[in-house]
């Protein structure tokens, strides 16, 4: 009669274990998915329509800034290719171009990063509408031990890191961290 108390008990941890596969984070919410902002690592194309000397490519520094020629440093991490674009204007127009026209866009996205159960965790290149599952296949794909329905993705949002659980068919921004953790059983 004692050892049915006992055997309930670890049948009870055990099913536990099944079910609680490390921390769980809430699903993402609307804020998960505000518009992409800039960070360290972007390349972007600035085009000052009539000036093809400021016409270039300028690297997002550690710093968050490009360095443009007649301007000096711009702010742009955190900040959309539009309010960058409006701030190059603002700058421009302050002493420099009557009537600046500006269009800023991404040439390379910064890097993605994904860790845990794949076979080969690391940075890899960002490509346009990729997801988890696509960034799972360019790692490599799952190990063995992967616990393939829990995904976690850390991301700042509004400058503010942020961690949720996500399904396999959730789009990857630039600069995300992709964990794939262990499953138990």
């Amino acid at each position: 009669m004692f050892f049915r108390p006992a055997i309930l008990l670890f049948a009870a941890l055990t099913l536990s274990a099944c079910a609680s596969n490390g921390p769980r984070h809430d699903a993402p919410d609307a804020s998960f998915e505000a518009p992409y902002t800039l960070d360290g690592g972007d390349k972007l194309r600035v085009t000052v329509f009539g000036q093809e000397g400021l016409t270039n490519s300028y690297a997002v520094d550690g710093a968050g800034k490009i360095s443009m020629p007649l301007i000096g440093r711009v702010d742009a991490r955190g900040l959309t290719t539009a309010q960058v674009a409006a701030n190059i204007s603002a700058k421009l127009r302050a002493g420099f171009v009557r009537e600046p026209h500006v269009a800023v866009e991404v040439e390379t996205y910064r890097p993605f990063f994904i860790l845990g159960e794949v076979t080969a965790a690391g940075q890899y290149a960002y490509v346009n509408n990729l997801t988890v599952e696509t960034a799972i296949a360019i790692a490599g794909g799952f190990t063995p031990r992967a616990n393939r329905s829990t995904v976690t993705i850390a991301r700042n949002v509004n400058g503010v890191p942020s961690t949720a659980s996500v399904p396999l068919h959730f789009n990857v921004r630039p600069g995300d961290t992709i964990t794939i953790r262990e499953r138990w059983f």
